[in-house]
């Protein structure tokens, strides 16, 4: 993808989530994104135990409602937020008060230096991204030795998703591709020690990805 493309669909994502800050843990459009919040929360929590005070990451952070879960099952945590749209990022500062580092930001030009974090994990956003290979390398680029990146996001089986891979480059929310089980186990592969891939229902999957120590 050129960066002219790559550009439009970045804007399409931002102008789409900006309109959609203020009703998002409410409304249908961010009701996907809610189904997969428990799951993404024990895989997180699950790869920090025993670290103390771990530092955390949350790419495409939304209104912070679901590092504010994360934060609550890990009560120590030192929590660093981003996202691409301005009106996210506000709502996420409201919300997380003192418990976090808010910023604008794309999750494929991270502004941490190298092994800044024990975990990350980005929910409903893999899938915005139009440089892919590059999202995962940013998050293996900031993650410590043994650090986890863990992905939650849409699925669906092969003959639906052929269909909807067609119809997405024509979304008004900078939607760019969803993956099959083998296509996020090759881009996260080439970077991360290993990678365990499962199904969420009928429309999610949850990705954790391990950075060898």
């Amino acid at each position: 993808m050129d960066k002219t493309e790559a550009d439009r669909y970045r804007a399409r994502s931002r102008q789409a989530f900006d309109a959609q800050a203020a009703t998002f843990d409410v409304g249908t459009e961010g009701s996907h994104a809610r189904m997969l919040y428990p799951h993404v929360v024990e895989a997180v929590t699950a790869s920090v135990a025993g670290i103390e005070g771990p530092r955390l990451l949350d790419l495409g952070c939304g209104t912070g409602a679901l590092a504010e879960r994360v934060i609550e099952s890990v009560p120590d945590a030192r929590l660093s937020c981003v996202d691409l749209s301005p009106n996210m990022v506000e709502a996420a500062r409201a919300r997380l008060a003192g418990r976090a580092r808010v910023a604008v930001c794309d999750a494929e030009r991270l502004i941490f230096p190298d092994s800044s974090f024990d975990a990350a994990w980005c929910n409903d956003s893999f899938h915005h991204y139009p440089d892919p290979e590059r999202a995962a390398f940013q998050a293996w680029r900031v993650l410590a030795p043994g650090g986890s990146f863990v992905i939650g996001d849409a699925w669906q089986p092969g003959p639906a998703r052929a269909i909807m891979n067609v119809w997405l480059p024509h979304s008004r929310e900078g939607d760019v591709r969803i993956y099959s089980e083998a296509e996020l186990r090759a881009i996260l592969g080439r970077w991360f020690d290993s990678v365990a891939w499962r199904r969420i229902g009928s429309t999610a999957c949850l990705v954790v990805a391990r950075k060898s120590a």
